[in-house]
């Protein structure tokens, strides 16, 4: 059902168990410089989560903003939540940002004095990671954002085109490449993609635990998902081809086990050769721009090692389950 048009802009924030990080986006949103009725914010959980709901309330109360809380029944991801979010939406506009992010003040006005009442148009805006002086290997893929061509902390599209292209998939489970199967959808469907730098959102790293790259390896299973549905603009605009150093030293690793129970120490010592040419190398590559402290350097030994084989795993697991022929 359409609903009718009553706010310029429609802030969507999915979230889930992170108050506290929720709470300083909502401090940002309270300082736009922009009318307190021309816009909404809809915090989505993604899930039932009673302190997102008492802090939502919390700012119902103090009139600051013009806010409502909406939880999903169940744990679904944030591209599930954000279409709960645009389809309850009263603005023409729905700009889209995430519960970790500090949207400058004049973002939303920056927004709407860009709008010429197009019915299908779309936004991105830019996104700014502020970085120490010698980053972590985290802090700096994280920084890689500011160069991204169109990342849900910081875009926005007409109701009328979110209604086209039917919202964000919701096969994408995890915060990974919903937001390019989005603007994929967009350029399918011709339908103009602006970028305003002057639209600012700043996107503060959070605190990591040690390995979290390696668990951020289960992503990769979604790129087979995207590749699968847009194979000409995922090669053009994410990947031209596979990662095939980390095939090439998973490869290394099998032909190692077999010359050893084959007893073939001439193929063992290539096969440990190769692999440990390009482990250097990818070591390297990880410390060319970042800390070079030793727990740092240790962490980045020991995921460099195991990367590969988890990436090439999610991979092919993400091309079995979305029957796709990727790597």
């Amino acid at each position: 059902m359409v609903m009718a048009m009553e706010k310029k802009i429609s802030v969507v924030i999915p979230t889930y168990c992170r108050p506290l990080l929720l709470m300083e986006c909502l401090k940002s949103l309270a300082r736009q410089k922009f009318a307190r009725d021309d816009f909404e914010v809809i915090v989505i959980s993604d899930g039932p989560d009673h302190l997102t709901k008492q802090l939502v309330v919390s700012w119902k109360h103090t009139g600051l903003l013009d806010i409502v809380y909406v939880p999903l029944a169940t744990k679904r991801g944030p591209a599930a939540a954000r279409n709960m979010g645009w389809k309850l939406a009263a603005g023409t506009l729905v700009a889209f940002t995430d519960d970790d992010t500090l949207p400058d003040p004049l973002w939303l006005q920056s927004i709407w004095d860009a709008y010429q009442q197009e019915e299908l148009i779309a936004y991105s805006g830019r996104v700014i990671v502020p970085l120490p002086e010698k980053p972590t290997d985290y802090e700096w893929n994280i920084a890689q954002l500011e160069r991204a061509r169109f990342i849900t902390a910081n875009c926005v599209c007409t109701w009328k085109a979110l209604e086209l292209i039917q919202g964000f998939d919701e096969r994408f489970e995890l915060a990974w490449r919903e937001d390019s199967d989005l603007e994929f959808k967009l350029l399918q469907q011709q339908i103009p993609i602006h970028h305003l730098p002057e639209a600012i959102v700043v996107h503060p790293v959070r605190e990591a635990s040690w390995g979290v790259s390696l668990r951020e390896q289960r992503k990769s299973m979604f790129n087979a998902l995207l590749y699968k549905k847009f194979p000409g603009l995922y090669r053009n605009y994410i990947k031209q081809h596979p990662i095939w150093s980390y095939y090439v030293m998973t490869l290394c690793c099998l032909v190692l086990l077999a010359a050893l129970l084959l007893n073939a120490p001439a193929v063992a010592f290539a096969a440990v050769t190769i692999w440990l040419l390009l482990l250097t190398g990818f070591i390297w590559k990880r410390l060319m721009h970042t800390s070079h402290a030793w727990p740092h350097v240790v962490e980045m030994i020991v995921t460099s090692v195991l990367i590969p084989f988890l990436s090439v795993y999610w991979n092919l697991y993400g091309a079995v389950r979305f029957r796709v022929l990727y790597l």
